[in-house]
């Protein structure tokens, strides 16, 4: 029986040792409500987008393009399904920019896309990517609306 008792003991140890710890900060209706794992992350597509195949020069209709492909951009941050969004610097990858989609395939980013003018005429590719980031990526929208000075 000692010896039963002195395996629960070392068992007990084990365990607890590789127990995790909790987040005392833990809002369980805030990572609901964010549809937040166990590590407070999710699953979303990264789209990087770059100079496509359309090299047009034709100024007038490269404008209607990005002026759809900003059209696009705002009402899907309206409808919360772009969380992450902005241009990069020049580079000699021809990376134009990114996006970040609050959504979990490559079918429903597809979809999304499908309205914004720049890349449906090839003026942009977009790569698509499966990316695990927080949850809460989506909470800095409500402030990013009201540190803007001027439209872009």
């Amino acid at each position: 029986m000692k010896k039963l008792h002195i395996l629960f003991i070392i068992l007990f140890g084990i365990t607890a040792s590789f127990a995790q710890d909790v987040n005392p900060n833990y809002d369980a209706e805030l990572a609901k409500k964010l549809n937040a794992d166990d590590y407070g992350m999710k699953q979303y597509v990264f789209v990087i987008l770059k100079t496509g195949t359309n090299t047009t020069t034709d100024k007038e209709f490269t404008s209607e393009c990005f002026t759809s492909h900003m059209a696009n951009i705002n009402k899907l941050v309206k409808e919360k399904k772009l969380i992450v969004a902005g241009p990069m610097f020049k580079n000699d990858d021809n990376i134009r920019g990114i996006f970040i989609l609050d959504v979990k395939t490559f079918e429903e980013a597809n979809l999304l896309l499908e309205n914004d003018k720049a890349i449906k005429e090839k003026i942009l590719k977009a790569e698509l990517y499966n990316w695990y980031g927080s949850a809460a990526l989506s909470e800095y929208l409500e402030s990013s609306d009201k540190i803007w000075k001027i439209n872009p």
